[in-house]
């Protein structure tokens, strides 16, 4: 019996006969979602319009692109999508071809009957769903362990887990200023920058992010952070792009500063070099320089960053306006809102200092607080403008 998931997994069978087209569509239509092409140009736009497919099946010889070609194409585009050749040509040379340049899972010849192209079929949909399956557990672990993390430094130190939320705030414009594609990779790497300043004290934190110098053992400790947040990401998949964003974060570009030795100018990572940055700038912020003043000093440091995303950083800086100031009780706080003041209780206790983006954790921290001694009320924040509250909300589904 045919698995009821068939029913919701395509399959696309191109060639450019239409006796063979007719025939899958007589034999197949009852048990699986399946449409037909007769050339790669039509499949392409059937991809396009109807895709994702679980299987595809192409003939060899056909007009224009041939079968190699189009499953090659679709490897590249499409990599989850089981690839089956189907020739009337017992030809080697085409077989070894369509293996290795399009990855098929299976090459048949014609005639080939109904009841084998059927096993093939389900051979090709178990094999799938395993990928599938392999690769949304992958991303829910990635997602899960990011996730985890992130609450784990906001429960440890408040400090670094707003300075982190004020990177992330605006990395992402940079990025797609700068044409970076993978933006979800410099993102994170802003979320997870500080994971490393957990072995830190939250007063040590503070003191850095208002300028201030640190002893000479809290300053040791705080320069091995970027080393010690690559290190945790290095036992989780995926993140290598993100580690080694994060790792240089404290370089400059003419090459001096941690890592010791090695990259320097375009060869720093970008996302390091964004963040370099961000961070410098961030603590410029937090020690009462204004916008201006904190880009006439980053400016003024000769060979610590790289021009071209320092002109960048000044774009996005000028388009952040729209933000609505506000006065809010602990139940009214939403995720996205900046804090502008410390929050403190009602005994004068600092319980999240000003600048920090409010987060569900921050949330559930602040209402449970107000439930047993109490929280200063009304809370002022800036309220992000509705377009950056909609691709916070996308980005979170």
């Amino acid at each position: 019996m045919t698995d009821q998931n068939c029913m919701r997994e395509k399959i696309l069978f191109v060639d450019d006969d239409h006796n063979i087209l007719d025939a899958f569509r007589r034999n197949f239509r009852k048990e699986y979602e399946l449409e037909t092409a007769t050339s790669a140009r039509e499949a392409a736009g059937i991809i396009a319009r109807k895709g994702p497919f679980a299987v595809v099946v192409s003939d060899m010889r056909m007009p224009g692109v041939d079968g190699v070609q189009f499953l090659t194409r679709l490897k590249e585009i499409c990599p989850d999508t089981i690839r089956i050749m189907l020739t009337g040509y017992a030809d080697v040379q085409s077989s070894i071809a369509a293996v290795n340049e399009g990855s098929v899972f299976r090459f048949l010849t014609k005639p080939c009957s109904a009841q084998h192209m059927k096993r093939v079929l389900e051979d090709a949909l178990r094999q799938y769903r395993l990928v599938t399956a392999e690769k949304q557990l992958l991303e829910q672990t990635l997602s899960g362990s990011i996730k985890v993390l992130t609450e784990l430094l906001a429960l440890v130190n408040p400090d670094a887990f707003g300075r982190a939320n004020r990177i992330h705030r605006l990395v992402r414009q940079m990025a797609l200023h700068l044409g970076m594609t993978n933006t979800w990779e410099i993102e994170n790497a802003a979320l997870l920058s500080q994971i490393g300043c957990m072995l830190l004290p939250t007063m040590a934190i503070q003191r850095i992010t208002r300028g201030e110098t640190l002893d000479e053992e809290m300053q040791h400790i705080y320069d091995m952070h970027p080393m010690i947040a690559a290190d945790l990401l290095g036992h989780i998949p995926r993140l290598e792009n993100v580690r080694e964003m994060i790792a240089y974060q404290e370089k400059k570009y003419d090459g001096e500063g941690a890592p010791i030795g090695g990259k320097s100018g375009p060869d720093i990572p970008l996302g390091g070099r964004i963040l370099k940055i961000l961070v410098d700038f961030d603590q410029l912020g937090n020690s009462g320089k204004s916008t201006d003043q904190a880009l006439g000093i980053l400016r003024g440091r000769e060979g610590w960053y790289d021009p071209r995303v320092l002109d960048v950083l000044e774009r996005v800086l000028s388009r952040k306006s729209g933000y609505e100031l506000k006065e809010v009780r602990v139940d009214q706080l939403q995720t996205g809102m900046l804090l502008t003041e410390d929050v403190q209780s009602l005994k004068g206790t600092l319980l999240v200092a000003q600048g920090q983006e409010v987060s569900t954790v921050l949330i559930t921290r602040l209402r449970t607080y107000a439930e047993i001694s109490g929280v200063h009320e009304p809370i002022k924040v800036l309220v992000p403008p509705v377009e950056e509250r909609g691709e916070q909300e996308q980005d979170s589904c």
